[in-house]
């Protein structure tokens, strides 16, 4: 399948487009200048394959747990290219996306929530493609008590951002912790070409990202309609 698809979720944003079997991705920079580089590296993306944008099978995006500005900007992308261009969009989890970086076994995959919370969600892999064991959850570090697996490994910058105030029966149930791993956009594009994901793919205009901290978003919203700062 050819897709492009965008991680926006966090600050090591990026873009990827899978093409003719192969993945290429771009880093993309961080702070205000994002949306503008997501456009560029989109553009020189697809000139270098020789790919239009409708010559895409989907347009895939992390749709969250993350950051609420990234999520809203990853999902406004996807839906105006893909409703320019006549294509679905498919929502990725964010969290799928980490757990995909570990190709076999359960895995825990934890994001910094900031806020003095984090984001987590549990998955078994197979061959890189997560299945969720549960939903994913926004949890207080000292109050998270994930139960593990015999064989389970954790990914994500939750696990060093609230070392001290985790659990410390976490580390020792777990057999191995990635915890300077982010979610990519490699990972969003090769889920999406999956069957059970690429089943999701939905109209660009019912796209929206997951908002698992509904009490926040909800008020960002609300702020932002009345003309406030997100």
């Amino acid at each position: 399948m050819k897709i492009l698809a965008l991680e926006t979720s966090g600050e090591a944003g990026s873009v990827a487009l899978q093409y003719c079997g192969e993945v290429q991705s771009v880093p993309l920079e961080s702070g205000p200048a994002q949306s503008a580089s997501a456009i560029e590296r989109i553009d020189s993306l697809l000139a270098a394959a020789g790919c239009r944008l409708e010559d895409l099978d989907g347009i895939a995006f992390s749709a969250g747990p993350g950051a609420f500005t990234g999520l809203r900007l990853g999902c406004g992308i996807a839906q105006g290219l893909a409703m320019g261009a006549g294509i679905g969009v498919m929502p990725i989890g964010t969290l799928d996306a980490l757990a995909a970086q570990i190709q076999e076994g359960e895995v825990i995959a934890a994001m910094d929530a900031r806020m003095g919370e984090l984001y987590w969600a549990h998955f078994r892999c197979s061959k890189g493609i997560p299945f969720p064991l549960g939903e994913p959850e926004c949890v207080s570090p000292s109050n998270w008590q994930p139960v593990l697996g015999s064989v389970c490994s954790g990914i994500g910058s939750a696990f060093k951002a609230h070392r001290g105030a985790l659990n410390p029966g976490i580390f020792t149930g777990l057999v191995s912790i990635f915890d300077d791993r982010t979610p990519r956009a490699n990972e969003i594009a090769r889920l999406a070409a999956d069957r059970r994901y690429a089943a999701a793919a939905i109209d660009p205009a019912l796209a929206a990202p997951l908002y698992v901290r509904d009490k926040v978003a909800r008020t960002t919203v609300e702020r932002l309609a009345q003309g406030g700062k997100a």
